[in-house]
């Protein structure tokens, strides 16, 4: 697999300008479906994101919990909405049936790759591909907040499983994919390394090794932890995400670009389907309107 350098710059007007003091680049290898006040108005911050908390959400209203701006398009044969619709974790925890650390990781590490992939902060779901680990609480998260489907072939599985607790996402009007995964020392997740350099510069409150023992001893169990093991193992997640909730994401989570990506590189063609489907709900995104509106006799004619 190759793997570019890792992102250290900023979005800046939606140029990458890299942390090399070098004259700032297009953050793209293609040209966007649509530039945001050039070529389309989206009017966003229409509908007030649900971020308060819930027996089911407690961390939901956390200062950095993140918030989605999606775009999509009406309907199943439709064009572009002109509005957004906000995402929460709220959200996402209804879709995916319970509130998790897996569930809680994923969003972040979303919400970073779209920092980089959208920087006028609206998401559109209709060019994106991504891949996750096995587990649901990552590939939930995935096609919640991209559209991507297995059945489309647009969502795809990490063929090495080292990537697991990582996410990738593809857009695919710019051809710009990135790699998003937490740093050292806010994964726990017991013989699996830190794909990417980084570590946090703070200190939290859970110390990890504790929680990788405790997942380590239950998982030996085959099964049968004390009831003790099983409250405390939910007490030491659900304390450890609100606690980097707390916290700017960029402090916990970190982002590369993947240069030269081919999508058949990276996923597994064992967990993929064979014949994927063709996505229809976005094929009219861009239909032209009618020239003039409908009006008279001659009006099925418009």
């Amino acid at each position: 697999m190759k793997r570019g350098s890792v992102w250290r710059g900023a979005v800046i007007s939606g140029f990458l300008v890299l942390a090399t003091g070098l004259a700032p680049r297009p953050a793209s290898a293609g040209d966007p479906t649509y530039v945001e006040g050039v070529n389309t108005f989206i009017e966003t911050g229409i509908e007030a994101p649900d971020r308060a908390p819930s027996w089911y959400a407690p961390m939901a209203g956390k200062p950095y919990a993140p918030v989605f701006e999606m775009l999509a398009t009406r309907g199943t044969q439709g064009r572009y909405y002109s509005y957004t619709y906000p995402v929460t974790l709220k959200d996402m925890i209804r879709f995916h049936g319970h509130d998790c650390e897996g569930t809680i990781h994923a969003a972040a590490n979303v919400r970073v790759a779209f920092d980089l992939l959208f920087p006028d902060g609206i998401i559109d779901r209709s060019v994106l591909r991504g891949i996750s680990g096995p587990s649901p609480c990552w590939s939930d998260a995935v096609a919640f907040l991209t559209g991507a489907r297995i059945q489309y072939g647009n969502l795809g599985y990490f063929k090495d499983a080292r990537y697991g607790h990582a996410i990738l996402l593809y857009r695919e009007d710019t051809q710009v994919a990135v790699l998003a995964t937490w740093k050292k020392g806010i994964n726990n997740i017991p013989g699996e390394p830190v794909m990417l350099p980084d570590a946090i510069d703070w200190q939290p409150a859970v110390d990890q090794n504790v929680v990788m023992k405790l997942k380590s001893d239950v998982k030996a169990q085959g099964g049968t932890p004390t009831p003790y093991q099983v409250d405390l193992l939910r007490y030491l997640q659900w304390k450890h995400v609100n606690d980097i909730l707390e916290h700017p994401l960029d402090r916990s989570y970190q982002v590369q670009v993947l240069e030269n990506f081919r999508w058949e590189d990276w996923i597994d063609p064992a967990r993929a389907i064979a014949a994927p489907l063709a996505r229809t709900d976005t094929r009219l995104k861009n239909y032209p309107y009618r020239p003039r509106p409908i009006s008279g006799p001659d009006a099925p004619g418009q």
